[in-house]
């Protein structure tokens, strides 16, 4: 961990934010070095941030040893030239195990997945959260999402809970998050002193988060995760410089050309959204192996048509292709 705090090196990240897969063997065992290779690459193309073992990185099919190891592989990886977080999730017992390994490993914060399973309450979902932050000294970017959903009064008390930092949106429901953020502006306002408005952070995490970010961005959501960045880093760059110089004429060929027709292909199978994902980290060249179950590998034909969307999406930023 580096003394510099997390919400600050995320408020304005030069590069996309990184969802690593989990590289395995041919016999399905974690295989830690292509696993590294992967995460290096990432950083030397220009990642701004590390989120090792969370739902790209198939948090639900690692057991807690395998975790810790990606994770310490993560951070020795980076070697601090970039922050490195970590998933934690099912219920609350484990979710403060894993937050626990996370810190033991280095990690510089957490992403705390939904609860397993079971449909709680909010004053559930915030004792659970609270919890999860009380846990370690790492600060805890909560996921909305599925069973966790909040009302904007519940997002304000987990804005004042001491060790959140954050709110992942894989919702959608832009009315929801406008207030929300309209909620956390009123009734926290920073001071410089403490948790506030001011340092309270807010990411579109929608699969292919590139496909919205365009509307999160008028709501002044700026950070994003992104798995395209997994295998295709240049047209991932490419649309985050895009985002931040303000041109929409390239952003709107990028998501013309290669972002939509991602996502309809996307849409084919289930579990694509890391499938799909794997598959084109391995047409780059890296062999990461294959999903674990209950997930499965997209079919030769989707995997052809994946090529060609990253062909397409490459003829883009070559100044080929459709303007």
């Amino acid at each position: 961990m580096t003394s510099a705090p997390l919400a600050a090196r995320l408020t304005a990240p030069s590069g996309p934010l990184f969802f690593p897969v989990t590289a395995y063997g041919h016999g399905g065992e974690v295989d830690l070095d292509v696993y590294r290779t992967h995460v290096r690459r990432g950083i030397e193309a220009g990642a701004a941030a590390v989120f090792a073992c969370c739902g790209t990185g198939e948090f639900h099919a690692l057991t807690p040893e395998e975790f810790q190891a990606c994770v310490r592989a993560a951070v020795e990886e980076t070697a601090g030239r970039v922050p490195v977080l970590a998933g934690a999730g099912y219920g609350t017992a484990l979710a403060v195990r894993y937050a626990r390994l996370a810190e033991e490993a280095g990690a510089d914060g957490l992403l705390a997945m939904p609860p397993y399973l079971v449909l709680a309450g909010q004053e559930g979902l915030l004792r659970h959260y609270r919890e999860v932050a009380a846990a370690t000294s790492l600060p805890v970017i909560v996921y909305q999402r599925d069973n966790a959903v909040f009302t904007p009064e519940s997002v304000v008390e987990l804005a004042r809970t001491d060790g959140i930092v954050g709110l992942k949106d894989g919702l959608g429901d832009l009315d929801l998050m406008q207030r929300v953020i309209s909620a956390v502006r009123t009734e926290t306002p920073g001071d410089g002193e403490g948790p506030g408005d001011d340092d309270f952070l807010y990411f579109n995490g929608l699969p292919t988060a590139e496909q919205t970010q365009l509307a999160y961005r008028a709501l002044g959501v700026t950070l994003y995760s992104s798995a395209v960045f997994c295998f295709a880093p240049e047209i991932a760059l490419a649309f985050h410089r895009a985002l931040r110089t303000d041109d929409d004429t390239v952003a709107h060929r990028l998501l013309d050309g290669f972002y939509r027709p991602f996502v309809e292909l996307r849409a084919q199978g289930r579990g694509y959204a890391v499938a799909l994902v794997k598959a084109g980290v391995r047409l780059r060249g890296l062999d990461v192996g294959e999903v674990r179950p209950p997930l499965q590998e997209p079919t030769e034909e989707h995997v052809k048509q994946l090529a060609q969307v990253i062909e397409r999406g490459h003829a883009l930023l070559d100044g080929e292709g459709p303007k």
